[in-house]
């Protein structure tokens, strides 16, 4: 063999030392799961226009209050101010965007009740669901892992269940009273009740997989099983149920308010604002829909939002 080619030969291979920690890594990209996340929610280009949306929304649902305070008797003394259509309270009050929907009964602006009213609805919304989703995620996730905490749970599921929740939520606002946090302990009182049953079952499946016999076998202790096996697997479904809890605080607060078990009068509210528009609905549509639009696209964008984001939080959808 000639030395040309044995020199073509040694190009080929190369020895490698008998490092057995470098042996055991994988070239392979890092793999971030939350990046993988909104790498896939972000491909839709829905969801960065209604993104946009909802900042911007939000933004003025808790900024221009600062600047323009809504007061529904702030010009109840004249009654020239009453029932104006956009185009008569811009000419009355100048071109000023507190007047671009008109006023409603009490001369009020619609504009400013809207943004008063859908702050109350947001804020209402987050705090509903962060405290009822807390409480359901913890108890559901030890209601499905111990089964003595699950005989007792269920009795009290049972009960509790067969009670319609705007039954037990009007019953407990007409005994402690309509206020904000009043209507925020209706919400929560058994709120949770629901999620936690919901993720009992969830983490029943996921408890006698492989992973989970085989860390209860080496003594792991349950919340660390809890936290560690079962919770990080259920992401998905968290954000999904998250998906449908935040509008569902916002419908059931502008539903209950406008058949009069909601919020009190003193707390700006679109339901409210519905409720005082319907009398007026044909003579005065300029009250009835602007209200009625603003709760449907708070609502609408937050559902697909968040069912967006369940479906990227899913991990099949990373492939």
């Amino acid at each position: 063999m000639s030395e040309n080619t044995m020199q073509k030969n040694d190009d080929l291979f190369r020895f490698i030392d008998k490092d057995t920690i470098q042996s055991e890594k994988i070239t392979a990209p890092r793999y971030s799961y939350w990046a993988s996340v909104f790498r896939v929610f972000f491909r839709k280009k829905v969801n960065i226009v209604l993104i946009c949306l909802f900042v911007l929304l939000f933004l003025c649902v808790f900024i221009i209050p600062i600047f323009m305070p809504y007061s529904p008797y702030e010009n109840v003394t004249d009654a020239t101010t009453y029932h104006l259509s956009p185009a008569a309270a811009m000419n009355k009050f100048g071109g000023s965007l507190k007047w671009i929907f008109g006023t409603g009964s009490a001369g009020n602006s619609i504009f400013a009740g809207i943004m008063a009213s859908a702050r109350t609805s947001l804020v209402l919304a987050v705090i509903c669901a962060s405290i009822n989703m807390t409480i359901g995620i913890l108890l559901g996730a030890v209601w499905g892992y111990s089964k003595r905490f699950d005989q007792v749970m269920l009795v009290v599921y049972n009960i509790i269940a067969n009670v319609p929740d705007i039954l037990l939520i009007t019953v407990l606002v007409y005994i402690i009273g309509s206020g904000f946090w009043s209507f925020v302990f209706a919400l929560t009182v058994t709120g949770w009740l629901g999620i936690a049953y919901f993720f009992r079952t969830q983490v029943m499946i996921i408890r006698d997989r492989e992973y989970s016999l085989a860390s209860r076998c080496l003594g792991t202790p349950i919340p660390r099983m809890i936290g560690k096996n079962i919770l990080p697997f259920l992401t998905s479904v968290i954000v999904t149920l998250l998906a449908t809890q935040l509008p569902g605080y916002i419908s059931f607060e502008v539903f209950l308010t406008f058949i009069g078990a909601g919020l009190s009068a003193d707390v700006p509210s679109l339901g409210r604002m519905v409720q005082e528009a319907q009398s007026a609905f044909i003579t005065y549509p300029w009250e009835f829909w602007p209200p009625v639009s603003i709760a449907a696209a708070v609502t609408i964008i937050l559902y697909v939002l968040g069912q967006n984001l369940a479906d990227a939080s899913d991990p099949r959808t990373h492939m």
